[in-house]
């Protein structure tokens, strides 16, 4: 059979293996699609026939490496047929029976179709290390996605490489024993008391794992995440990994709108245990468990608040550290609600800028208009209610007469053309 040298074609498979972190399997697939791609080139260049090459022209054809050998074959499959209308894909019954006698029409044969040396060798390496790159570069990314696809929504170990933009780019592995990878840590899911320092380690959320032929990290991950939060917790609160506390939801702002406002979590925590209080559970003794989350979040602000399945003690609990004295579900269809604090409380229970009471909404899914206990009217809070109510209730009346009018003129319609 024809070959085509490659002198140093071990050498150059192991060598790329070791500097890309790529199995030589890997490797050795991309140079067999970089060579047929030359291959296909080298056709195209010295066909002097009309021929059509569409897209699916080469899908049988196929490079076979010879490592001991050091080079490389060109195979065809073609089927056997009778009358051959495309040599690249056909051969005739009468031409392989002439081999082989128990051949039959619609069975395939492999041929080696290999160029000659001269004419083919010079064009196929040029062509090779132009597309060779980006193959590699393909396998990579490749490799990369099945590695990290089962790890999405988990934390990983990441240490600070360098800068890019505003991002910073970090090296993270798998933690099977893999070699690190390239991971983007955006601005916008960045800690503002973070400090990105060449070679510091941090822990980071990992959010998606890139499809396709994006340029730059496949990896995106975040400090931002509330998954992180739930992580950190899970990971130094033995009750919630024994599944003795679980955590009901999460509210986070790790960037406010203003800069004058910290970053700060709200997050709910429940039992079932009556001998466990979760909330305890969660902050240590002398606030042990928590301040570690904390200090690995660079000092955020986290309220950790029990849950309840009644609305207005849940919202209640969920303006912590605010004192409530009453929380009216003025229309629960809405999931609105009005929540009383004394005059001091006020401030404490809106919160800097509303960073407070925005993240008890978040975290409850209430819509919390705070009040003033002491100037609150409870008879115009009540019409309001009742007059929201009644406006929703016409709004209903309204859309099933328009229905009921809708089949009415449909009826008429179809009675008129049974008559016609």
């Amino acid at each position: 059979m024809a070959m085509v040298s490659l002198p140093g074609l071990r050498e150059m498979i192991d060598s790329i293996s070791q500097e890309r972190n790529l199995p030589k399997q890997a490797v050795q697939a991309a140079l067999r699609e970089a060579l047929l791609k030359g291959y296909e080139r080298y056709r195209r260049t010295i066909s002097m026939e009309k021929i059509h090459f569409d897209e699916h022209f080469f899908d049988n054809f196929e490079i076979e490496l010879d490592i001991a050998e050091e080079g490389f074959r060109v195979l065809s499959t073609k089927t056997i047929v009778e009358l051959v209308s495309s040599g690249d894909h056909e051969i005739s019954l009468k031409e392989v029976q002439e081999v082989a006698d128990e051949a039959q029409l619609g069975d395939t044969v492999v041929l080696d179709v290999t160029p000659d040396q001269r004419e083919f060798g010079r064009m196929a390496a040029i062509q090779t290390k132009q597309v060779l790159q980006q193959k590699l570069r393909d396998q990579q990314r490749k490799i990369v996605q099945e590695e990290f696809e089962d790890l999405e929504s988990t934390v990983l170990q990441g240490r600070v490489l360098r800068f890019d933009r505003q991002s910073v780019i970090l090296a993270v592995n798998s933690g099977f024993g893999q070699p690190e990878v390239e991971a983007e840590l955006p601005k916008r899911e960045q800690l503002p008391n973070d400090n990105y320092r060449a070679n510091t380690t941090i822990k980071v959320y990992l959010k998606k794992v890139r499809e396709g032929p994006s340029r730059g990290p496949q990896l995106l991950v975040s400090r931002a995440d509330a998954g992180l939060v739930v992580y950190l917790f899970a990971n130094e609160v033995p009750e919630i990994e024994d599944e003795v506390v679980r955590i009901v939801a999460v509210a986070r702002e790790a960037n406010p709108p203003s800069r004058h406002v910290g970053p700060r979590t709200k997050i709910a925590v429940d039992t079932l245990e009556r001998d466990v209080d979760p909330v305890g559970a969660c902050i240590g003794a002398r606030g042990s468990r928590i301040q570690v989350v904390v200090n690995e979040l660079r000092g955020e602000k986290i309220d950790v608040i029990r849950w309840s399945p009644d609305p207005a003690t849940y919202i209640a609990n969920a303006l912590s550290p605010a004192k409530v004295d009453e929380v009216r579900l003025v229309n629960p269809e809405a999931r609105q609600a009005h929540v009383l604090v004394p005059e001091d409380q006020l401030s404490l229970a809106i919160g800097k800028e509303g960073q407070n009471v925005r993240l008890a909404a978040r975290l409850t899914g209430w819509k919390i208009d705070i009040k003033d206990s002491a100037k609150y009217d409870y008879d115009s809070s009540y019409e309001s209610s009742r007059v929201q109510s009644s406006y929703e209730e016409e709004e209903d009346l309204e859309e099933e007469v328009e229905e009921l009018d809708e089949l009415e003129e449909t009826s008429t319609a179809s009675s008129v053309q049974r008559t016609a």
